[in-house]
């Protein structure tokens, strides 16, 4: 199950901050602050998908996450590779590098990581 828009953009602040508690993830967002019965629901729905836990704190839960960021966008770049890319990481990395308008130096950093893990996998 993924997260909505909304979901994900709480989830950036309890990545961010680790544990937090409702005020604390009020904090997070500009003005006008969403309505704490909003961010309740949210967190609520996120905790039912398995995305997040929390401890009780006398009358309060303080928040955590229970799935890592990078694990969590693995299995959306995955996903939108099986979907968009007939499954083939080639065409994704061939799509990104010409429609991103990547700079020399950007390319050449993706061409170190691409090398490094040749060699990772190689030996």
């Amino acid at each position: 199950m993924q997260l909505s828009q909304t979901e994900e953009e709480l989830m950036e602040h309890i990545w961010e901050l680790e544990k937090a508690f409702m005020q604390d993830l009020l904090e997070c967002y500009p003005e006008p602050k969403p309505a704490p019965t909003t961010i309740a629901t949210l967190l609520k729905r996120m905790a039912d998908k398995g995305y997040i836990g929390y401890e009780q704190k006398g009358r309060s839960r303080e928040y955590y996450p229970l799935v890592q960021k990078e694990d969590y966008f693995a299995k959306h770049v995955n996903g939108l590779i099986k979907k968009f890319f007939n499954n083939s990481a080639a065409q994704f990395a061939s799509f990104f590098t010409k429609e991103t308008n990547l700079s020399a130096k950007e390319l050449e950093e993706l061409k170190s990581i691409v090398e490094q893990q040749l060699e990772e996998k190689e030996s």
